[in-house]
């Protein structure tokens, strides 16, 4: 059998990603060079373009990504993890990324690409000068006005399970009354 005749078996016709079943293609996921089927997705055209170019990204396109991130194919997994860190600015794929679980070598795959260059890693720290790691616990030390809203974070307050925003060191993101905002991380402190 051919790679595409496996993939469509796989996918059973359909984009591993957005379930869509026309216009389908054979695509490699990054950094893999060779096709097979271990590191290749059946994704349509719509996905495809997206992937390749950001500036086309539709974040509203990537809701599928609620039921396709469930897949046990880990070439899927890596993109649907590479997307929704691509749209977490959007707030929603902050909550898929906290239930999403990928096995070490998989998250590997998936961090292969982007963020510090060079061997240059971001480490967020927090006002005391602790390193701050996602799922983290912190307590924030002033009260902060959340801007584009009327939400006042108290001092005090906890943020449990943050994020971490991969390419600014100085912010993390957490989940305050129920809202999803930026923090400085100057303004928390790492709780035991």
């Amino acid at each position: 059998m051919s790679l595409e005749q496996d993939l469509k078996t796989r996918s059973q016709g359909k984009c591993e990603l957005c379930t869509a079943s026309e216009e389908l293609y054979i695509y490699s996921v990054p950094p893999a060079e060779d096709e097979d089927i271990d590191n290749t997705v059946y994704v349509c055209g719509t996905c495809k373009e997206q992937i390749e170019d950001e500036t086309k990204v539709d974040a509203n396109h990537w809701r599928c990504l609620n039921d396709t991130m469930w897949s046990t194919v880990p070439a899927v997994q890596v993109l649907a993890w590479r997307m929704l860190q691509q749209l977490r600015g959007e707030g929603w794929p902050l909550d898929l990324l906290d239930m999403l679980y990928l096995d070490e070598e998989t998250l590997n795959w998936a961090q292969a690409l982007g963020g510090a260059e060079d061997g240059e890693e971001i480490k967020h720290v927090d006002s005391n000068g602790v390193v701050l790691e996602a799922g983290d616990t912190v307590t924030l030390i002033k009260d902060l006005a959340v801007k584009g809203s009327s939400l006042v974070a108290k001092r005090g307050t906890a943020v449990r399970r943050i994020s971490l925003v991969h390419d600014n060191a100085e912010h993390i993101e957490g989940k305050v009354d129920g809202q999803t905002i930026v923090i400085l991380t100057k303004f928390v402190k790492k709780s035991k």
